[in-house]
């Protein structure tokens, strides 16, 4: 086993605990799928935050963890549909903390945790001047009740209620 590999099942159950422990907080919840025991393939749920089109739905998100995590972040990927400036018909999210320096912000230190609600956030105050999604941007820009009323629309298609 690789040195990075170590560190990474050294760390990935003490973030997996912190995050559970947490969940009562901000409902986010992450766990292993069946057919991963190494911590390689996760998946997410983050409801969407209070005030947002997105308040009433809860989105699910593909987490890869590669063998040299946490010096390099893990790919998430939204499962559920979503339209929002930074994140694209196939899921992928435009974030800075998702990419290493220059491009990124992203460093050892950052948890799952961390960029699971950084997600979160970026839901309720999306970036529509670094846009992976124009069309979403564009309508967010210039109308932006247009853009709830759409998100709002697909966020009640494609996602599993939140209970209240």
């Amino acid at each position: 086993m690789m040195q990075n590999e170590r560190i990474k099942y050294m760390r990935m159950p003490t973030e997996l605990k912190k995050l559970h422990e947490n969940t009562h907080i901000h409902g986010i919840t992450c766990s292993e799928t069946d057919d991963s025991l190494n911590f390689s393939h996760l998946i997410a749920i983050i409801p969407g935050p209070k005030g947002t089109p997105y308040e009433d739905g809860k989105f699910k998100i593909n987490i890869q963890v590669l063998e040299s995590y946490p010096f390099r972040p893990p790919a998430f990927t939204f499962l559920t549909p979503v339209f929002h400036p930074n994140v694209d018909t196939s899921g992928k999210i435009c974030m800075s903390l998702l990419r290493i320096p220059p491009s990124g912000t992203y460093n050892p230190a950052v948890t799952l945790e961390a960029v699971l609600l950084s997600i979160q956030l970026l839901l309720a105050t999306p970036n529509a001047d670094d846009p992976i999604r124009v069309d979403a941007a564009d309508l967010y820009k210039s109308n932006r009740q247009e853009y709830n009323r759409t998100a709002r629309e697909l966020t009640k298609k494609h996602c599993a209620p939140v209970e209240k």
